[in-house]
């Protein structure tokens, strides 16, 4: 786990941005936002529940035909011969890098409009996870700080969580601490579960405030800030609950691990702050087909670099080898099983 500097080392940001509320108690720094226009009626209510909470519900935020195909994604990926005995909570980033239809997802301007109310309008992610929570499961994801995990620098970012399938109380929906975005950042090291170790424990959780049960239904988002405690019970009802989470980050926030694949979402890049990978080659045999997807190559994101070393080779199976590598690697680091 990586630790970059508790929040109140992050740099002061223009006054217009100071509706996202502090970043800890000792200052007023916040993440930037720029003009969202008219266009976005609830703008008010928004602003004013992530300034007081640490985090926002979002309902419908995805129309009917994506939220099916990203439905089909998961069963697509739960099919994958190489990803088969992986925990399903452990789809992470690995699988995205060589994956369109995901970045299709995340880049999709709806959700973009959202993250840039937040973070302005140059947009990138170095992370994206899909949570599958499988009926009668046993383990919780430990009370935590996204923040205290993120190799960031400054913390300018906000972690969306796209629901895929219903997420209530009954099958392990994700339970936030309200107004906790307001306290410093902790070290991870306290009671294991699905995504690591956690920052919090119960009493202190108890001693923060007040638990609220993130139920959302298919399509809704809630997006939070890096600071706030958060986690999930585990999952004894006989339902799935599935759910995507991206990290988003503005444009002038270095990535300091470098394995990370960052993608260049929307706007401009800072130069010499990250190096964009490409978008991932779509590939009629080997891919999910999409909506778009026969356009997809010629409108995605490339780095001649990236084109040449990843996106040019055809030995699939070893690339699936590779990145199963990669993911068992996340099991044994993260897990208590």
């Amino acid at each position: 786990f990586i630790r970059l500097g508790s929040a109140h080392h992050l740099g002061s940001l223009s006054a217009a941005a100071m509706f996202l509320g502090r970043v800890c108690r000792r200052s007023l720094e916040t993440l930037a936002a720029p003009q969202f226009g008219d266009a976005f009626a609830r703008s008010a209510k928004i602003a004013t529940d992530y300034q007081r909470d640490g985090f926002v519900i979002i309902r419908n935020a995805i129309e009917t035909d994506l939220l099916q195909e990203v439905q089909a994604h998961v069963e697509w990926l739960g099919s994958r011969k190489y990803l088969q005995g992986l925990p399903p909570d452990h789809w992470h980033h690995p699988i995205m890098r060589n994956d369109p239809f995901w970045v299709r997802l995340m880049s999709d301007s709806r959700l973009l409009d959202l993250v840039q109310f937040f973070i302005g309008p140059h947009i990138a992610s170095f992370s994206s996870h899909y949570f599958c929570k499988m009926p009668h499961t046993t383990r919780n994801v430990p009370w935590h700080q996204d923040g205290s995990y993120y190799p960031l620098w400054p913390m300018k970012v906000v972690s969306l969580w796209l629901a895929v399938d219903r997420s209530d109380i009954g099958n392990g929906c994700l339970r936030v601490v309200k107004g906790s975005h307001l306290e410093d950042l902790e070290m991870p090291g306290g009671k294991a579960g699905a995504a690591g170790m956690g920052t919090h424990t119960d009493g202190q959780v108890q001693a923060l405030g007040e638990v609220v049960n993130i139920e959302l239904n298919p399509g809704d988002v809630s997006i939070h800030h890096p600071n706030v405690v958060h986690g999930s019970a585990a999952n004894s009802s006989h339902r799935r609950r599935c759910g995507l989470s991206v990290r988003y980050m503005s444009t002038d926030v270095h990535c300091v691990a470098e394995e990370q694949p960052v993608l260049l979402l929307r706007g401009e890049a800072v130069p010499g702050v990250n190096w964009y990978r490409s978008w991932p080659k779509y590939r009629s045999e080997y891919d999910m087909p999409f909506d778009g997807c026969s356009s997809w190559n010629a409108r995605r994101y490339k780095d001649s670099k990236d084109e040449a070393e990843y996106f040019s080779r055809t030995d699939f199976h070893r690339m699936e080898a590779e990145i199963r590598t990669e993911l068992d690697g996340f099991v044994v680091e993260h897990d208590d099983r």
